[in-house]
């Protein structure tokens, strides 16, 4: 199972049309929705699974923005909504993105800047005051806005007279998504260690393989400690949000700074092993770093430091108030 994951997120990437093939065949999209609208069941435990794999072949494919939906959908409490829209998330025939307007919107009304995956959405989610909006892809205005990852696109959604059928309460989606997305990120540095390591095995200077000098052993040694230590506190991020045993919030944003910090390093440092060849446009080692180094400014971005900070300096327990 795992062989055939790796190799479909492998196609996936290199061909969009297989995103389908993620949904159909394999049923990766729907494991967190529940077996009566087509989903596995499952929790955001296995999602995560996929999301390293598709972090390591750097697939660009919106996975996180449609689990992220799909918890959006099944916590919104209705079942209307659910028995039409999940059955296209989980075979992958709907693709969705997740908008969040400004503080004092209580509507589909203005901009949503930065939407993840929301060039091509046939479906946005918008989280607008305390509710939660359905919005055909297609009837809101999207501009897709340059960005370092090439990988993944972003766009700015104008939402002018739009028409919307509000679905429940808004659930906090930004904790699902950072769990995800250090677990993306975890596959992104394992395949960049992996990259470092084997040059260094293969590569030979002065009549001996770069990896035999104590400098790069050393690097490399390094970069698997960050590795370990982001697989750590991803794992743990995603087994709150399924099992408990410590708050979800706390827990997700920790991931979120862990993974983004030991991904940024993790690839940086295999660049530098790699020498010249690394800083080709050709090599996808930039690719690899671009998309570390994006991801520390999504979904939150810095204000999953400021929380640890805040739960460090005054001990608030992080359930009242969610980054982004």
């Amino acid at each position: 199972m795992a062989d055939l994951l790796r190799e479909t997120v492998r196609a996936a990437a290199e061909d969009g049309a297989d995103w389908r093939a993620l949904g159909e065949q394999l049923g990766v999209l729907g494991l967190a929705v529940p077996e009566r609208w087509g989903g596995s069941g499952a929790g955001l435990g296995e999602a995560a699974v996929v999301a390293e794999e598709l972090g390591a072949v750097l697939a660009s494919v919106p996975f996180v923005s449609t689990v992220v939906a799909a918890r959006l959908l099944v916590e919104s409490g209705d079942d209307a909504a659910c028995a039409d829209l999940l059955p296209g998330l989980c075979d992958g025939s709907r693709t969705f993105a997740v908008a969040s307007l400004p503080t004092g919107v209580d509507r589909p009304a203005g901009t949503a800047e930065g939407v993840v995956d929301g060039p091509g959405a046939t479906d946005l989610l918008v989280l607008a005051g305390d509710g939660l909006f359905h919005v055909d892809g297609a009837a809101a205005e999207v501009v897709p806005v340059p960005t370092l990852d090439l990988t993944r696109p972003q766009a700015d959604i104008t939402f002018a007279e739009t028409p919307a059928r509000r679905l429940g309460p808004a659930a906090p989606a930004t904790d699902v998504a950072v769990t995800l997305l250090a677990a993306e990120l975890v596959g992104v540095a394992r395949t960049m260690l992996d990259t470092a390591v084997t040059y260094a095995r293969e590569r030979v200077q002065f009549g001996r393989p770069i990896g035999s000098f104590q400098a790069v052993k050393h690097r490399c040694a390094d970069m698997l400690v960050e590795l370990e230590l982001a697989r750590s506190v991803a794992e743990h991020a995603a087994r709150t949000h399924d099992h408990g045993g410590d708050d979800p919030a706390l827990a997700s944003s920790l991931a979120h700074v862990v993974a983004t910090d030991a991904a940024r390093r993790v690839t940086g440092d295999a660049i530098q092993v790699l020498g010249g060849v690394g800083i080709t446009w050709e090599h996808p080692a930039h690719r690899y770093y671009k998309r570390a180094v994006t991801s520390a400014a999504l979904w939150g971005g810095r204000a999953h430091r400021d929380r640890l900070a805040k739960l460090a300096i005054d001990g608030n327990d992080g359930r009242s108030s969610h980054a982004g």
